[in-house]
């Protein structure tokens, strides 16, 4: 059996319904030379079912007896990988036909490149395409900055402004090697870290800014129990980088202590006080007691039941932005 040039992961949970167009966008592609992955972390639903209905030889089909966590199944995909270039598709997400025959272009035209981003469209749980937020998504995240080429300044570009998108990246799979992939104790963060480690690691980014991938905002992706994973996660990733740039090395000192406040915040809430209240001390030797933090404590001396719905109404206080709307729409 001949190896395909490309290859496709897409990692799912329970998202039967979303990872129809996910998977029909990928077998829609103009360029045909790729296999299809999909590893599927214990689902309940009528994921197996779904995916049966395909008969096509390019798809494999990995399943796992029961839930691993999100990096451990994105690692299985990528380990049974045999192409020379590879994405990992989320499976809520979707690309265009012509992405791969574009990215793969890039990479053989630049030997020199390791990994190909495209700028994407912000879509709703629909699938409609929403201009404006994709406009909105574009200037937040600077992608509307960067200039069809290499990407100068790949650790700012990763780290300070993260203007990348794993999902939207096609990558030498030689360099996501290099790097060991997916980090387990990234779980919840992992794709803001592996970009922020290729570029530590002098990797070479190319920015394409052709709309060649939809990103779908929708209602249940975020929970108080993802946050608190996710802040932990992140707090390991900024605590384990380095930078050479003195700049870049003073903000990761300063984001690691805004996402540890964050992380007090969280713990407070869910009743972890003593732990929470700990980390906002720490926090408050580095870069002094926020106003934020200075609420967190006072908050953390009520009942569990009443600091909760105080922040809950300072949550809601906070002006919705694009993704919210895009999330309530439809």
């Amino acid at each position: 059996m001949l190896m395909s040039k490309v290859s496709v992961c897409i990692p799912t949970y329970n998202r039967a319904n979303y990872l129809i167009q996910s998977v029909k966008s990928v077998l829609s592609q103009t360029y045909k030379d790729f296999e299809l992955i999909i590893c599927d972390d214990g689902s309940t639903d009528e994921t197996p079912t779904v995916v049966s209905q395909w008969n096509d030889a390019r798809i494999r089909y990995i399943r796992h007896a029961k839930n691993i966590g999100r990096s451990k199944n994105m690692r299985s995909g990528f380990d049974t990988a045999q192409g020379n270039y590879f994405i990992k598709l989320d499976d809520d997400d979707a690309l265009t036909p012509e992405f791969l025959e574009k990215t793969v272009a890039v990479l053989e035209a630049e030997p020199t490149v390791d990994f190909v981003c495209t700028n994407h469209w912000v879509i709703d749980k629909n699938g409609n395409r929403d201009e404006s937020a994709t406009k909105e998504n574009a200037a937040k995240w600077g992608k509307d900055k960067l200039k069809q080429g290499i990407i100068p300044d790949l650790m700012r570009q990763t780290f300070q402004y993260q203007s990348l998108q794993v999902g939207s990246t096609l990558f030498r799979r030689a360099c996501l090697q290099d790097v060991d992939y997916m980090r387990p104790e990234a779980d919840g963060c992992e794709d803001f870290d592996l970009l922020v480690r290729l570029a530590i690691a002098l990797k070479q980014g190319y920015f394409l800014p052709e709309y060649l991938m939809e990103y779908r905002f929708h209602g249940g992706q975020t929970s108080l129990r993802q946050n608190l994973h996710f802040l932990k996660a992140k707090v390991f990733c900024i605590d384990s980088y380095r930078f050479p740039d003195q700049e870049l090395e003073t903000l990761r000192i300063q984001k690691l202590a805004w996402t540890k406040e964050a992380l007090g915040l969280r713990l407070i809430e869910n009743g972890d006080t003593v732990q929470g209240r700990i980390m906002l001390q720490e926090v408050a030797e580095i870069i002094g007691s926020s106003r934020k933090a200075q609420l967190g404590v006072i908050l953390s001396y009520l009942p569990l039941s009443l600091r909760q719905a105080a922040l809950q109404v300072f949550r809601q206080m906070r002006p919705k932005d694009y993704t919210d709307q895009v999330r309530e729409a439809g």
